[in-house]
């Protein structure tokens, strides 16, 4: 194709032009990306595995791959899922414990599973797909378990979406603090023949803007079930950072300290 030609060739050729597969682990694959490097020619396999488990768990086979999907279980390894969702393992890779900690070994290995702390299932071929830490499961008051971080995904899809996250644990309804793209939001104002504001916090506060992400949340409630949807939400007027301490050094979201720190503003999303 014309765009083989010029561009995906090229891309191809840059990292050498003999790469068969990349391999991706540690952090999800957004499905986007495996796709785009897939139909470039660099096709990306993605598995799953811990540190305890010497680290491989499940690949995708080459050729096979499943976009979403972390694979099969690897040979000798075997693999179930908890009545509660999390995933199990066992095999000799798993580790023997924790050096010189009886406590946290007895945690995590119980009658011969070493158990991952990792939520997931398996389809109907036995590609394995994680959903979330069984940490960060929302369990809201009337029993229903939410995994926030694919419904966080589902919202940064959305160029608008910078950083999302939903609340929702031992509350009556899931809610989300969303963090705007603000680059992308002000070029979407511009193009729309809206003013700008002097400042994030009064952006954030403008019903022309919030309006802009209801639509945003209207359309991916559209996907989730009932006890899923989003049913209130707050923009936060900057970003997460490690240094203000919303973030892990490997960026990832700490829940608790978010909480904690905007505890007055969820309180209010549920207030009746």
């Amino acid at each position: 194709s014309l765009a083989d030609r010029l561009v995906f060739s090229k891309v191809r050729e840059g990292v050498g032009g003999r790469l068969r597969y990349t391999v991706s682990g540690s952090a999800p694959l957004p499905v986007s990306v495996m796709e785009f490097f897939t139909a470039i020619g660099l096709p990306i396999i993605e598995g799953y595995g811990l540190t305890e488990t010497a680290p491989i768990l499940t690949v995708n086979p080459p050729g096979s791959q499943r976009a979403g999907s972390v694979g099969m279980a690897v040979r000798d390894v075997e693999i179930r899922i908890a009545d509660d969702g999390e995933i199990l393992a066992r095999g000799a890779n798993i580790m023997s414990g924790y050096y010189n900690k009886p406590d946290a070994t007895a945690e995590v290995l119980r009658d011969g599973w070493f158990h991952t702390g990792d939520i997931g299932g398996f389809d109907k071929e036995g590609y394995l797909s994680i959903t979330d830490r069984k940490k960060d499961l929302l369990v809201t008051s009337g029993g229903k378990k939410i995994a926030p971080q694919p419904i966080e995904t589902m919202l940064k899809r959305s160029p608008l979406v910078a950083e999302a996250v939903v609340l929702g644990d031992r509350r009556n309804f899931a809610a989300a603090l969303v963090i705007p793209d603000f680059a992308a939001l002000e070029r979407r104002l511009k193009d729309l023949g809206r003013p700008p504001s002097d400042s994030r916090e009064e952006l954030v506060g403008r019903e022309d803007v919030k309006g802009l992400y209801d639509e945003i949340i209207t359309g991916l409630n559209r996907e989730l079930s009932q006890y899923e949807r989003i049913k209130k939400f707050a923009l936060l007027p900057r970003e997460f950072s490690i240094d203000s301490g919303e973030l892990t050094p490997t960026l990832k979201v700490k829940r608790k300290v978010v909480e904690n720190k905007f505890g007055d503003l969820i309180e209010s999303l549920y207030k009746k």
